[in-house]
């Protein structure tokens, strides 16, 4: 275990954050890398074209077989099995790159593809696989023009109309799309503020405040469009976050305790017992021994 979770920015000097790349020339560049459990601060999209994987996705083994494509929001830590037969691609690209406009920022934070909160977004091309292999082909193309104007603006949309027919086509495996209302508004923002506040903040009605709604507002809104309360999501958020720094570092108990906002270390074992039964220390061992 390290001091700190490893880190990867987007690759520098780059003439746009987006990029196209081989698994196979992933794994031979950087297999060391990838099978570490890492963080990225941008977006990946996996198309495994054949050959099994398993995706190790903050604690949860995703599985994937040929023509998966599975899409992984940023700052989720992840790792790659040893599989040396890989065959597809990943898409990377960052906020920046995509989110130019309100509606372009509003899609990327809304749609289930990155920000389904019960899982991890994955679907299976069966029908489709031309339609998308067209589309990658034409970003590929165009990544190998020269650096000008236009190709941002026609990376992206490119980029958009990958993710919108990913979206149909997990629409047609029977997933359901929340409503585009106020509700989703405020899941949306609560879930930006609780990702930026969940160290330091732990009572709902602080969310609630800086969004200008009361707590039954709020406590409405997470629970149609997720089924959760906003408690529930912020101590699932300090879990998540305390189990990958007991698993993936050496910090003390102690020291994770006091990074995540508690004033006492009894406080923070009792916290974590009453929501994973163990105490971090067992939980600990028992990740460690597995």
């Amino acid at each position: 275990m390290k001091d700190e979770i490893k880190r990867y920015p987007f690759k520098a000097g780059l003439p746009v954050e987006f990029e196209i790349v081989q698994l196979k020339n992933l794994y031979t560049t950087s297999k060391k890398m990838l099978i570490v459990p890492h963080r990225t601060n941008f977006y990946h999209i996996f198309w495994f074209k054949s050959g099994g994987n398993t995706h190790l996705i903050d604690f949860e083994p995703v599985e994937t077989s040929a023509n998966t494509v599975l899409f992984l929001s940023k700052h989720k830590i992840h790792s790659f099995d040893e599989s040396t037969n890989l065959d597809g691609l990943v898409i990377l690209f960052t906020d920046d790159f995509f989110s130019k406009t309100k509606e372009q920022a509003r899609y990327l934070q809304s749609t289930m593809l990155f920000n389904d909160l019960k899982s991890i977004s994955k679907i299976r091309i069966q029908d489709n696989i031309k339609t998308f292999t067209d589309i990658v082909e034409l970003m590929e193309r165009e990544l190998l023009q020269p650096a000008d104007t236009f190709q941002p603006d026609l990376l992206r949309n490119l980029l958009h109309n990958f993710l919108l027919l990913s979206d149909r086509e997990r629409s047609s495996m029977g997933f359901s799309e929340p409503k585009k209302n106020a509700d989703l508004d405020y899941v949306i923002r609560f879930k930006d503020i609780l990702e930026e506040n969940y160290m330091k903040r732990k009572q709902v009605s602080s969310f609630a405040i800086e969004m200008y709604i009361t707590d039954k507002r709020l406590n409405r809104a997470t629970s149609k469009i997720l089924g959760k309360s906003p408690k529930q999501l912020i101590d699932e958020r300090v879990m998540l976050e305390a189990k990958r720094l007991l698993a993936y570092t050496n910090e003390s108990v102690k020291e994770i305790s006091y990074r995540l906002g508690f004033e006492e270390l009894t406080n923070f074992i009792k916290y974590f017992r009453k929501h994973d039964t163990r105490t971090p220390v067992e939980f600990r061992k028992s990740f460690t021994t597995e």
